[in-house]
């Protein structure tokens, strides 16, 4: 095979091939998007996950704009395969992203499947929902060095109040 000019030129978005042609590649999209909005957390291929994230984060653009707005609901219509999530696209997660101004997803990559496929796999969530946070939060170290500094300016700011109100 030669390579021509043609084939060395990108034009526009690479998709990635998930499936058997573009109708498969689409369907999946839409079963994972439609699984994502009715669980608001999903457990996924990462590269799947990583796709669905665009599509996810374009259907809430969309949704914040109102069930009134044509286009919003069209988009609604068409990626979200069971039509009782749409309501809840519009009353639940668009009006929690109304003050969110870029992302509304989170994606955490967890570790391959040791004893089946070794498939790297990911977790894809909407922010803001309402199970237990996937990382762990971070403990205040008490030894720190910032944090003994900060403990020691807070007493002298209390050892000067108190000296200024006995006097």
């Amino acid at each position: 095979m030669r390579l021509t000019l043609q084939m060395l030129i990108s034009h526009g978005r690479v998709a990635r091939k998930m499936g058997l042609g573009p109708k498969s590649r689409i369907d999946m999209l839409r079963n994972i998007l439609t699984g994502l909005v009715r669980h608001e957390r999903i457990e996924t291929n990462a590269a799947r996950a990583d796709e669905v994230r665009f599509y996810a984060e374009k259907l809430i653009d969309y949704a914040k704009r109102g069930d009134t707005d044509e286009k919003a609901m069209k988009m609604a219509t068409f990626w979200l395969t069971e039509k009782d999530l749409v309501p809840k696209l519009f009353k639940v997660l668009a009006p929690r992203f109304e003050t969110h101004s870029n992302s509304y997803t989170r994606m955490a990559r967890i570790p391959k499947r040791q004893n089946l496929d070794r498939a790297e796999l990911a977790v894809l969530e909407y922010k803001g929902n309402p199970f237990p946070p996937l990382y762990p939060v971070r403990k205040q170290n008490p030894l720190n060095l910032v944090n003994q500094l900060l403990n020691g300016y807070r007493e002298d700011k209390a050892n000067s109040k108190l000296s200024t109100e006995k006097s």
